[in-house]
């Protein structure tokens, strides 16, 4: 899971995303899919985000470029956002933003997103297993990105927003070496 900082305004403007499915003017699952092929397209050329985020171009100016790249493949509603954070001098926030718009999306959808890391691949019904126990544990659906990493040995590390269950053998061992010194 990419690990981005997210602001208040961030928020702000996510929540102002929120709203816009709230309000049915567009679906939730529309707003993300949109945002994520705007982030797909800004992270494929730096070019168009250098532009949109230079101070010296006009707004008008950048306005046009959103309608003209975007208007195939994004909602109205969207662009006029776009637009928005265009006037604010807010488009550097876009990944923030949409990344706490996930988070909203998430809360909205009852659905937690883990990191499970462990020494070996794990079979796909020990990954069920272990889905299982975590939607008990946090009452939610749980969506899980799979790691491998040799170094923890044995065990699980499990990542759920900023706690980590480290029951790994290499845990266990470091823990139990302090103990003994």
């Amino acid at each position: 899971m990419k690990n981005i900082q997210i602001s208040l305004t961030a928020k702000n403007y996510a929540d102002a995303l929120v709203k816009l499915g709230q309000d049915n003017v567009i679906s939730y699952d529309d707003i993300l899919n949109n945002l994520e092929i705007i982030s797909e397209i800004c992270t494929q050329s730096k070019d168009l985000t250098g532009v949109l985020e230079n101070p010296a171009i006009s707004d008008e100016t950048k306005f046009s470029i959103i309608d003209e790249v975007f208007t195939k493949y994004v909602n109205e509603k969207i662009r006029d956002f776009l637009k928005i954070l265009i006037e604010k001098k807010r488009f550097k926030e876009l990944e923030g933003i949409v990344a706490a718009y996930q988070e909203e999306l998430d809360k909205i959808n009852n659905l937690q997103r883990v990191e499970v890391i462990s020494a070996v691949e794990l079979d796909d019904n020990s990954k069920q297993r272990i889905i299982e126990k975590l939607q008990k544990k946090l009452q939610k659906n749980v969506i899980a990105q799979w790691q491998t990493d040799e170094e923890i040995i044995g065990g699980l590390v499990v990542k759920i927003n900023d706690d980590v269950i480290d029951s790994s053998l290499k845990n266990k061992l470091e823990n139990l070496s302090k103990n003994i010194i």
